[in-house]
C-alpha cells in the first residue's frame, strides 16, 4: 500500500537552498511537516521555512547541524524529533566537495579527502543510526532518501573525492537497505547536472557542455527530480534503489 505523505515528518539536511529547499517545498505540498537543517544561512532556511508554512499550513522548523560531522547528525536528528514530535522521513542531501580539476591528484589536500568522507559517507549513516530508533517505534516505520550523483556511478565531476565517496555512498545505501528492514525503508536519487550554486560554479562553457552531453540537451530539471525522492518516499515496495535523474547525462552508468 503507498505510504501517505499527509502528516509525515521530514528531515532535509542542507535544506535551505538549493535542490534542498526544493526539496522542503515539495513535501511540504504533500502535506508534510518539515526541519531544515543549515550550517552557515540561517536567513535562507528561515525563508524556507515562512515559504512552506503560510503557502501550505504545514509546521516548519529550522535546525542548525554540520552534516559533516556524525556528532552534529546525531544532535540534528533528536532537535528534530523534539521539535516536531516524531520523525518518519530523513533525506540526506547535504553533501561536500571542492571544485578542481578531476586528474590534479593533489588538488585536494588530505583532510579534504577526510572531509568529502565524512559528509557523504558517514553523514548518511549517522543520520540514520539517529533515527532508527524512532523508525523502528513508528506503525509504518520509516524512509531514508540519500542525495547521491551520477559523479557515483562515472568518472567524472567537481573532484575525484566526490565520484568516489558517491560511489561509497551508494553502497552504503544498499548495506543499509539489506540489513535494516523490514520497517525501514533505503534509497538514492543520483541527480545530473543541476543549475543550483555548486552547478553555477561551473563556468559557463562547461554548463552548456553539461547540457550538449544529455541526451535530452537539456540541465536536470530540480523540480522532476525533487518529485523522484516523493515517488520513493510513497513507494513501499522499493529498497536499495538508485534512481537516476539526468536528462540522460550518464544512461551508460544507470
Amino acid at each position: 500500500m503507498p505510504y501517505d505523505l499527509k502528516g509525515k515528518n521530514v528531515l532535509v539536511t542542507g535544506g535551505s537552498r538549493g535542490l534542498g529547499a526544493v526539496l522542503c517545498h515539495t513535501f511540504a505540498a504533500q502535506g508534510c511537516n518539515i526541519a531544515i537543517n543549515y550550517f552557515n544561512r540561517v536567513e535562507a532556511a528561515d525563508e524556507v521555512a515562512s515559504a512552506v508554512t503560510s503557502k501550505y499550513g504545514v509546521k516548519a522548523v529550522v535546525v542548525k547541524g554540520d552534516a559533516s560531522l556524525t556528532a552534529e547528525c546525531k544532535r540534528t536528528v533528536e532537535e528534530t524529533i523534539k521539535a516536531l514530535g516524531g520523525l518518519d522521513i530523513v533525506i540526506a542531501n547535504a553533501g561536500w566537495t571542492k571544485f578542481s580539476n578531476f586528474t590534479d591528484l593533489d588538488a585536494l589536500s588530505e583532510e579534504e579527502w577526510d572531509k568529502c568522507w565524512a559528509a557523504n559517507v558517514k553523514a548518511p549513516l549517522a543520520l540514520l543510526k539517529a533515527a532508527l530508533p524512532t523508525f523502528n517505534a513508528n506503525t509504518e516505520g520509516g524512509a531514508m532518501i540519500i542525495t547521491s550523483s551520477i559523479a557515483a556511478t562515472s568518472q567524472a565531476g567537481s573532484s575525484m573525492a566526490y565520484s568516489v565517496t558517491k560511489t561509497a555512498q551508494v553502497h552504503l545505501m544498499k548495506c543499509l537497505a539489506k540489513t535494516q528492514g523490514p520497517k525501514v525503508r533505503v534509497n538514492a536519487v543520483l541527480p545530473g547536472f543541476l543549475m543550483t550554486e555548486w552547478g553555477l560554479q561551473y563556468s559557463p562553457e562547461a554548463q552548456q557542455a553539461a547540457k550538449d552531453a544529455a541526451a535530452l540537451k537539456h540541465e536536470t530539471d530540480l523540480q522532476d527530480c525533487a518529485d523522484a525522492y516523493v515517488m520513493l518516499a510513497k513507494n513501499t515496495s522499493i529498497t536499495g534503489a538508485r534512481i537516476q535523474v539526468d536528462a540522460g547525462l550518464n544512461i551508460q552508468g544507470a
